[in-house]
């Protein structure tokens, strides 16, 4: 699925890509509660995400199905007779523009919450000043652990933290097909220090030693001596906290100097697309998700083909991963808005996040959260490249 975006005056307009854009401005209207976010006759949330940025398939999925949710649930008569408005900022995924974008939405839009963020440098920039202001941090679109720890009464994530998920991937590879000798290959930031740290943590408990790792800039593009260093260590799990770009590369590599046989490449959330399997060299490549992707050709509940075809009359694009995410964060939201009832305060809105104990999305994936467990999944889907598609191995991998 390819993006594309034209930029016209500050506000971002999709052409033939889906609707994401960037949201009317000015305070909710209606007689205003003492509450921010919320009056007579609106629920204010806002977000601030990247929809002409390199990572703008997961800010525009996201937006798009989140926006389309709230929509449908305000054509349905909305949450307790409030209309819900949805405040969108685009920060073109720059650190300044999400914090230029934060400081409008909580003290110009008012916003009761902050809704699917995307970036963990974004969020970690923004959050200090959210939190400091009563705001919420709901469901972002990351997977650093500062998205949910320390626990905070303001802070809650819908996805697996990659730490955690890393721990549970070297767990599985070590106990259902004994490898033994792990390695790791990541970028050198904070996103590839959870990597390094999740795969040199679990390897701790277990009893192993990581046995050699390589780090990378961003923008390297050269990989030969780091797959050979991790070739001659005799490497047979690489933890490989990469994305994109830089995972098609050294998997390109280690397929160019025949190392193919005998060693498990496994990613995250962060390197997980249908480009990585649309190369040759990503066959084998495995990944451990919050969410599997969805092909149009597989077989699906009535309900998520109702959701899909719906998605896809409104945008013209069948909806991807961030769609998914995107959807279930808005539901998660309009799940708690029906607990807290008529009298919607902050505080109410918090515990009723904590009391969804027992929720399954519409694609089958289970959250749940309490007063002392802000981080909704609880297990991971494994997932494996074969012939150019994910194939789901495992929808059950705890951690």
């Amino acid at each position: 699925m390819k993006a594309c975006f034209v930029l016209i005056i500050g506000i971002v307009v999709l052409s033939g890509c889906g609707e994401a854009t960037t949201s009317d401005s000015g305070r909710a209207e209606g007689t205003a509660t003492a509450n921010r976010g919320v009056t007579d006759t609106q629920i204010v949330l806002g977000t601030h995400t990247d929809l002409s940025g390199p990572v703008a398939i997961w800010g525009v999925g996201s937006i798009n199905a989140a926006r389309m949710h709230f929509d449908e649930v305000n054509e349905s008569g909305g949450v307790h007779g409030r209309q819900i408005r949805f405040v969108v900022e685009d920060t073109s995924y720059q650190v300044p523009r999400a914090m230029q974008a934060a400081n409008k939405l909580i003290n110009r839009d008012e916003i009761l919450a902050i809704l699917l963020a995307v970036g963990t440098p974004m969020n970690n920039a923004v959050m200090v000043q959210q939190l400091e202001q009563g705001v919420p941090n709901l469901f972002p679109i990351s997977g650093g652990r500062q998205m949910v720890y320390p626990l905070h009464p303001m802070k809650f994530t819908q996805r697996g933290i990659y730490y955690d998920e890393l721990r549970a991937a070297v767990k599985y590879f070590v106990e259902s097909q004994g490898k033994s000798n792990i390695c790791a290959i990541y970028v050198d930031n904070d996103y590839g220090q959870e990597i390094l740290q999740g795969a040199r943590d679990q390897a701790a408990a277990m009893g192993l030693d990581l046995i050699e790792t390589s780090a990378h800039k961003s923008t390297e593009t050269e990989f030969t001596a780091a797959i050979l260093k991790l070739r001659t260590a005799g490497c047979d799990l690489v933890a490989m906290g990469s994305v994109h770009r830089d995972t098609i590369l050294i998997l390109d590599t280690a397929r160019k100097m025949g190392w193919t046989d005998g060693v498990a490449w496994v990613g995250n959330n962060a390197a997980y697309a249908q480009v990585i399997a649309d190369h040759e060299s990503g066959e084998g490549y495995y990944a451990l998700v919050h969410m599997a992707k969805i092909y149009a050709d597989d077989e699906k509940t009535p309900e998520v083909q109702a959701w899909w075809d719906r998605y896809v009359d409104r945008y013209g694009v069948e909806p991807g991963l961030a769609a998914m995410e995107g959807y279930r964060g808005a539901d998660l939201v309009v799940t708690a808005l029906e607990a807290a009832g008529r009298d919607l305060t902050t505080d109410a809105l918090l515990a009723a996040i904590e009391s969804i104990t027992d929720y399954t999305d519409i694609f089958g994936y289970k959250v749940s959260f309490g007063p002392e467990k802000h981080s909704g999944a609880t297990q991971s889907a494994l997932s494996q490249v074969r012939n150019g598609r994910w194939v789901v191995l495992d929808r059950s991998i705890s951690f």
